[in-house]
């Protein structure tokens, strides 16, 4: 069931419509902004709220950059380590199938 829903970020208020599964994520999702965002601001002194959530996104989207990188190369990996094991247990049906 989708439903509207209000977050505020820096003072902000934003409507959304959402399913009722992703509104914890969603509301989650804002207070980890807003906090973000509030501690680039103590840190760096901005008084801009559009840099700092420029700020937020840029660090975000890095991180899931990195990330998307990590998966991509752990799951080369495991279609490596598939194949052998998938050769292996190939090689051994037909060895046991030849000594039948």
């Amino acid at each position: 069931m989708t439903d509207t829903t209000t977050v505020s970020i820096l003072d902000r208020s934003y409507r959304l419509r959402i399913s009722d599964e992703e509104r914890e994520h969603l509301l989650r999702a804002a207070e980890l902004i807003e906090s973000q965002a509030r501690s680039y601001g103590k840190l760096y002194s901005y008084k801009d709220n559009q840099d700092l959530l420029a700020m937020v996104a840029l660090t975000q989207i890095t991180q899931l950059v990195k990330t998307q990188g990590t998966l991509k190369a752990k799951s080369a990996d495991l279609e490596r380590r598939l194949g052998a094991i998938d050769s292996g247990l190939d090689s051994l049906l037909h060895r046991t199938q030849n000594s039948l």
